[in-house]
């Protein structure tokens, strides 16, 4: 039996405040909070992003979070700067806060000390509570990240995370605590107990009765056509479609150099330091948008290259069958793949197509080299899915890198929109 819809219907409630001392910036977090009625709200799930420069105070500002609202449980994370509706906090000390009354058996809290439990196959009956989606923090440090979000995202049924890399410089925290679990106490020196982590995934897993739509949207555009990698040894890329993949780089790039010419790398060093890669498995869509990348590209670095074997080295490791396409940092793309997802998002709530739903909060993971500067001026990217989406509660923080699915991606955006 689904549980009791909420006497109150699904909502949230946000706050956000830029302050240098942690206790002063959670004291106007909470004064706005109360004012929304945050104590009749009945509050279960509450999420807490800190700016880095915040994070010395993450112990303080989580204690006094479980002190005001004990039956809430938290996740987080440390960002290079945080989000709120409509405003962006970079470079500044700045906390942002949401919380929802989703029903206690809707969602779970993981951590270190209590991973999720391995999904059952699907072609068993459904016994006892199952992640359908999750929502991840982790820190970037953590050994073997990649293979990590890959068996997390194998014990859940849809295999689809959302999420993002703590960004702190000094403090890579993320935070995740259920007042329900014993060891958890709001006044233990144990960071753990306390809800703060070091290393590895910590985030909330949700039951298929939430209803979350997730998209991701890139910030680079391709400079050349989608190629598959016909050669490659780890790193290294010798070749694409047949050809060398050096040479396919410099005709993306408009270089008209011979290699042998002594001018080659005069013409071709300042446009290859501004080109990424793009890249998918052989069966994903590496350009599922016409020129724009799919939610299954991911961007990589470009870390060198052997004029001598016409290869190109990449920041991931690759195998022949991968599908790969030059690109570069783009404002006006990214821009519109952003007005992209957010038109899709707005559709899934389309009361003709879904009379009983309604967005009622959102959570926004941005890349670190994102943000208002890159679409325009402060607050731009924000304003974008502000105007989209309308004066929603929305949450966020810039990351060092984002989640969605099983992978990690760069200069990306992952919005997630909660559904009532």
């Amino acid at each position: 039996m689904p549980p009791a819809a909420h006497p109150l219907g699904l909502r949230c409630l946000h706050a956000h405040a830029t302050h240098p001392q942690p206790d002063l910036a959670l004291e106007l977090v909470w004064a706005q909070l109360a004012s929304q009625g945050a104590r009749e709200l009945g509050a279960t799930l509450g999420w807490c992003y800190l700016s880095d420069e915040l994070a010395h105070g993450a112990d303080a500002i989580l204690h006094g979070l479980r002190q005001h609202l004990p039956e809430v449980a938290w996740v987080g994370a440390v960002g290079a700067g945080v989000l709120g509706t409509g405003v962006e906090y970079l470079g500044e000390p700045a906390l942002a806060v949401m919380l929802c009354n989703l029903p206690h058996n809707d969602f779970r809290i993981f951590h270190g000390r209590h991973p999720l439990p391995p999904a059952q196959p699907l072609s068993l009956p459904r016994t006892g509570w199952h992640a359908h989606v999750a929502q991840v923090h982790a820190d970037g440090q953590t050994p073997d990240l990649p293979e990590l979000l890959r068996e997390l995202a194998e014990r859940t049924d849809t295999g689809y995370l959302f999420g993002g890399l703590s960004a702190g410089q000094a403090h890579s925290l993320h935070l995740a605590v259920d007042p329900s679990d014993p060891a958890a106490h709001p006044d233990s020196r144990d960071p753990g107990a306390l809800g703060l982590w070091h290393g590895g995934l910590s985030g909330v897993a949700f039951h298929q009765r939430v209803r979350l739509v997730s998209r991701v949207t890139q910030g680079c555009a391709p400079v050349g056509p989608r190629r598959e990698i016909t050669a490659a040894d780890r790193h290294l890329v010798y070749e694409l479609d047949g050809q060398p993949a050096l040479q396919c780089l410099m005709q993306d790039l408009g270089v008209r150099s011979s290699l042998r010419s002594p001018e080659w790398q005069r013409e071709a060093l300042p446009k290859v330091r501004m080109t990424l890669a793009g890249l998918t498995e052989a069966h994903e869509d590496l350009l599922s948008h016409g020129a724009h990348f799919g939610a299954d590209s991911r961007v990589r670095h470009l870390i060198g290259l052997d004029p001598a074997r016409e290869g190109v080295a990449l920041s991931e490791a690759v195998s022949t069958g991968m599908q790969l396409a030059f690109c570069q940092r783009d404002a006006h793309a990214a821009r519109q793949d952003l007005v992209r997802v957010c038109a899709e998002i707005r559709e899934e709530f389309d009361p003709s197509e879904h009379p009983d739903s309604q967005p009622v909060g959102a959570i926004y993971v941005s890349c670190t080299g994102r943000g208002g500067p890159h679409f325009g001026g402060p607050n731009a990217e924000m304003a974008v899915i502000a105007h989209a989406l309308g004066d929603i509660p929305l949450v966020g923080f810039f990351a060092a890198g984002e989640i969605s699915r099983h992978h990690l991606h760069g200069y990306t955006g992952v919005l997630t929109v909660l559904g009532g």
